[in-house]
């Protein structure tokens, strides 16, 4: 899948300091729901993803509504207008950036970074912000491969495709690991399948749920359940 680079920032977004944790929480789980699926945000789809009563989303999104950030119809789906998105694009930049600080400069476990970084990046303020930035070198992507927004939340372009949907014989970097199950995380630690490696897949059994890839590194191949291998999204190499 592609992530596109043309979403510019508009001249401004919404102070992050007037708005609520529960709002900042909304507003970047709409973005990320559509980051790597086409599929629709529903209120109900939005409550599941934060595990919160469905009456909290609605009122949520109401005052979102009002305040111009998002655009919602009663059991429609949801979007965020323009402001919307350049302040979820903010506050996307905040976490992955500390998930990245935490990571390189505290020696954070990519599996533990999460609360922390999301908790500090609801405090933190735009010049802590920008100096871990520059601290980082403006790193472009965050310990799990998820694209950091620059400062003007324009994204780097990135042409990804789903371990998942690859035949015997494709092969690819790792380029993305989804990080919202640090179980998962871990085992992938366990198996040694980390950012920036080369796969190779091997026996895919669709009847049975796995496939099998290798690293190149002497080593057995390893074994994926479908849970494991839509968590991998990799950099193709092996196309002309």
């Amino acid at each position: 899948m592609s992530v596109e680079t043309a979403i510019a920032r508009p001249p401004q977004t919404a102070l992050l300091s007037d708005l609520s944790v529960t709002a900042r929480d909304h507003l970047k789980a709409i973005w990320t729901a559509s980051e790597w699926s086409a599929g629709k945000v529903t209120s109900s789809s939005l409550a599941c993803r934060l595990d919160v009563a469905p009456s909290t989303v609605s009122t949520t999104l109401r005052r979102l509504a009002e305040r111009g950030l998002v655009s919602h119809k009663r059991y429609g789906s949801v979007t965020l207008t323009d402001l919307g998105t350049a302040t979820a694009l903010s506050i996307v930049r905040r976490q992955r950036l500390l998930e990245t600080f935490l990571v390189r400069e505290l020696g954070y476990g990519w599996h533990e970074v999460h609360d922390d970084a999301v908790a500090l990046a609801h405090t933190a303020s735009d010049r802590v912000i920008d100096h871990i930035d520059a601290r980082l070198g403006y790193p472009t992507r965050d310990p799990h491969g998820d694209p950091i927004p620059d400062a003007d939340g324009v994204l780097p372009p990135l042409e990804l495709t789903p371990l998942a949907s690859c035949s015997a014989g494709d092969r690819g970097v790792i380029s993305r690991i989804d990080d919202s199950d640090p179980a998962m995380l871990e085992y992938f630690d366990q198996v040694h399948l980390t950012l920036d490696q080369v796969v190779t897949v091997g026996v895919t059994r669709p009847c049975a749920g796995t496939m099998s890839v290798s690293t190149g590194t002497g080593g057995a191949d390893i074994v994926l359940g479908d849970v494991a291998a839509c968590s991998i999204w990799i950099t193709r190499t092996d196309r002309p």
